[in-house]
């Protein structure tokens, strides 16, 4: 027996349950870290896949830099459970979530079944890449020659929000100072 598909569907199943606690999770925090072992799964199973740059990618960028991001929000926000009525769904809304979910989840079994896969064809085929040097080599040559101006925008926008907000932090900082504040 061959232990990939287990793997893979143990994988998937922790990413479906703990996407699942994401949701329905009291606490920002929990739903926070239960979000991280989301990216996890994904990165396990980008790996399992060949892909393991994006799978480094995954537990970098997301699982490291943005979900750190998150959970500072979450802490700087002070975001507190609220036990009052206003937190509870209505049932009728309840219902007509899960119908939504239900259907659309009936679509893409259908759509699943009743189309074919095809072949991957053109420059991208599981042997080319193989003969390229791995997926990790076909990304990195796109990602400096084909796309490098997307790539040297983001890097810019992202330059900009830096700048951006230690403007900003700093000017309420001045403006603290200049008012006696904390």
């Amino acid at each position: 027996m061959e232990l990939s598909p287990v793997f893979f569907y143990v994988f998937g199943a922790l990413a479906i349950a703990c996407a699942l606690m994401v949701v329905l999770a009291k606490s920002p925090v929990t739903s926070a870290f239960s979000l991280i072992l989301v990216f996890f799964a994904f990165a396990a199973i980008y790996a399992m896949l060949g892909a393991h740059l994006i799978a480094a990618l995954q537990i970098i960028v997301y699982a490291g830099a943005i979900m750190v991001l998150f959970v500072f929000v979450i802490m700087l926000l002070d975001v507190t459970r609220d036990t009052g009525e206003a937190g509870k769904p209505h049932p009728i809304l309840m219902a007509l979530s899960v119908l939504a979910a239900m259907s659309l989840l009936a679509v893409f079994v259908w759509a699943f079944k009743n189309t074919g896969t095809p072949a991957i064809l053109g420059p991208f085929t599981t042997e080319a890449i193989t003969a390229a040097g791995g997926n990790t080599q076909v990304v990195s040559e796109l990602m400096f020659s084909e796309y490098i101006l997307p790539f040297e925008l983001t890097s810019v926008l992202l330059l900009g929000a830096i700048i951006g907000t230690v403007a900003i932090a700093k000017r309420q900082m001045s403006a603290a100072r200049k008012g006696g504040g904390k």
